[in-house]
């Protein structure tokens, strides 16, 4: 069996109190997959530390002096979940035949990673970790992430139900990943885009094993937003739909109020005016903040600044002549 180079990529922001218990979880993870002949014995860890203002990054430089397959990298600050797993993928790329992602608060099982591997060998470029349950979400969480994914397929998204950024991804994936350019990164709706050989492997989510939510209601409610707006115009058009139904009856209502008049039978209305001002009110500022939120995008987008930026790259010594290292 040909054992590939397997990096396994997780993205740290404020995770001092998860990072030793995950850095050993993870090793013994690798190791495991070393004696199943799963995985190269030069397979590593790669830690990103995207703007920590705690200590993770030092938990991440002494993880890296005590054991040669961890590795490190800092981005300058804060880029955000989604370009620090992008920051990672792009740098394992070069040396992985494949690349894990996985979160650093040990909510997704790092045992269904040998079940990823298995897939792997079996052929597919590209499996997805998927949630058995949500029974360690909030009934509000949960609840609202069964109808995000909903509205994303309604809206024509093509997503994985029960998948949050849990995967392995082989090498060719990777390469065809990086033609991909945009400021707006939603990678669960991106990876199912590039078109590869997929598969699932269903887990049981954990709970936190220490520490806090990265995800409050506000990044859920910005994440959700930026899912659906980086790929369908489906809003803008629904806003075009509801503009024409508020025209038809304004139309109609000009008809009854004319027809009225002429019958002698018009009575000014005072609270009938006032809630026409605030629905169509409302409705103008709802269609202004919708087509402004596209418009933002592409002003972002026009500007092609860099998805993050490496502050330094750390590995051990016994691995330093397989990796590039920088200190920006």
């Amino acid at each position: 069996m040909n054992k590939p180079i397997l990096t396994i990529v997780v993205p740290c922001y404020n995770e001092e109190a998860v990072l030793t218990e995950t850095v050993s979880r993870l090793r013994d993870t690798l190791e495991r997959a070393c004696r199943d002949q799963l995985i190269s014995p030069q397979s590593t860890l790669l830690f990103v530390d995207d703007g920590s203002r705690d200590r993770t990054w030092t938990v991440i430089k002494h993880s890296i002096e005590d054991y040669k397959e961890v590795t490190g990298l800092k981005l300058s600050r804060n880029f955000g979940h989604q370009n620090a797993l992008i920051a990672g993928m792009e740098t394992a790329n070069p040396y992985s035949d494949c690349v894990i992602t996985i979160d650093a608060d040990l909510q997704d099982d790092v045992n269904a990673i040998n079940n990823f591997l298995i897939k792997y060998h079996e052929g597919f470029d590209v499996v997805y970790g998927v949630r058995n349950k949500r029974e360690t979400d909030t009934f509000f969480k949960r609840n609202t992430a069964l109808l995000f994914y909903k509205v994303m397929e309604r809206l024509g998204v093509k997503m994985i139900p029960n998948h949050a950024d849990f995967r392995l991804l082989s090498r060719r994936v990777l390469d065809e990943f990086v033609n991909y350019h945009e400021e707006n990164v939603f990678l669960r709706g991106m990876i199912p885009l590039l078109g590869f050989k997929s598969t699932e492997v269903y887990y049981n989510r954990a709970e936190r094993f220490a520490g806090k939510t990265k995800y409050p209601l506000k990044k859920m409610i910005n994440f959700a937003i930026d899912g659906i707006t980086s790929f369908s115009i489906v809003p803008i058009r629904m806003v075009t739909v509801l503009g024409g139904t508020v025209v038809g009856v304004g139309f109609l209502i000009g008809l009854y109020a004319l027809i009225q008049h002429v019958l002698g039978h018009a009575v000014s209305g005072w609270t009938s005016m006032i809630l026409s001002i605030w629905l169509i009110g409302g409705m103008q500022l709802t269609a202004i903040g919708v087509i402004g939120e596209y418009i933002g995008k592409i002003f972002k987008e026009t500007k092609h600044r860099p998805r993050y930026t490496i502050e330094k790259q750390l590995v051990s010594a016994t691995t330093k002549d397989r990796f590039k290292t920088t200190a920006l």
